[in-house]
């Protein structure tokens, strides 16, 4: 039976990036599915501290590679206490086949509490290849490919090049809602209907990708593999590949 971590980091307890991972999540279930969920922002993960890089230090001094051996590093009540604080964590992230993220662009980026569960789970040299990563987003703005703002796009640009560069996964899937500023900022009252068709497209792929990444060993439809996003402004249920298509604010 596939299983899902299913995460949510916004401060925000009804927010559209907590209704796109539910609706997810939801979906994964009806389809026969295991979800262990963690709220990040209700539970927020601590901060890392001195003995979790002390531990880090001993994985990479002995290339340790093996995540189940981390907890050999252990060797003070400092670093106990920590990897107590790691190991949950961990294991629910090896337990699964996909890890969904449900996360809002705060400041151009991710919420801390995000950032804060990926220190924790993350050692030197690690992989987490074999795993897919899905990530259901709202963001303020546009930030898609060719928007005026998508420079300042270091939210799916960060998390994108993290799970490349650090677990191996290239193949990590990027649900936005976009525009939601829209609904609150009369300076961006004019571009409420592409925040709309934004959330339409968002909510109308979001069911059956889960479905699809539900069926075990089901490859994603759509272009090749590595740089996959769903373009949240060009139409209900269109995967496109990075840059292809243009937003705008």
């Amino acid at each position: 039976m596939p299983r899902l971590l299913h995460l949510d980091a916004s401060a925000r307890r009804a927010s559209f990036s907590r209704a796109l991972s539910a609706a997810f999540a939801e979906e994964w279930r009806a389809a026969g599915g295991e979800v262990t969920y963690r709220d990040l922002a209700a539970d927020p993960v601590p901060p890392i501290g001195q003995a979790w890089t002390e531990l880090c230090d001993h994985v990479l001094r002995h290339a340790v590679t093996d995540i189940g051996r981390y907890g050999e590093a252990v060797r003070t009540p400092e670093q106990a206490a920590a990897w107590a604080v790691v190991r949950p964590l961990l294991d629910e992230v090896v337990a699964a086949d996909v890890v969904l993220i449900g996360t809002p662009m705060y400041n151009f980026s991710i919420p801390a509490a995000l950032k804060a569960w990926i220190d924790q789970i993350t050692f030197p040299r690690m992989s987490l290849a074999g795993r897919r990563f899905v990530v259901a987003c709202a963001r303020g703005g546009a930030y898609g490919p060719g928007a005026p703002r998508e420079p300042y796009d270091h939210q799916e640009r960060y998390l994108r090049d993290f799970f490349t560069g650090h677990f191996g996964v290239d193949d990590a899937v990027f649900v936005s809602t976009e525009l939601t500023n829209s609904l609150v900022d009369p300076a961006l009252e004019h571009l409420r209907e592409e925040h709309a068709s934004s959330r339409d497209t968002a909510e109308a792929a979001i069911r059956p990708l889960a479905r699809q990444l539900a069926r075990e060993g089901a490859p994603l439809t759509g272009p090749a593999r590595g740089r996959r996003r769903l373009d949240p402004l060009g139409g209900a249920g269109v995967w496109t590949e990075e840059g292809t298509s243009a937003a705008s604010e």
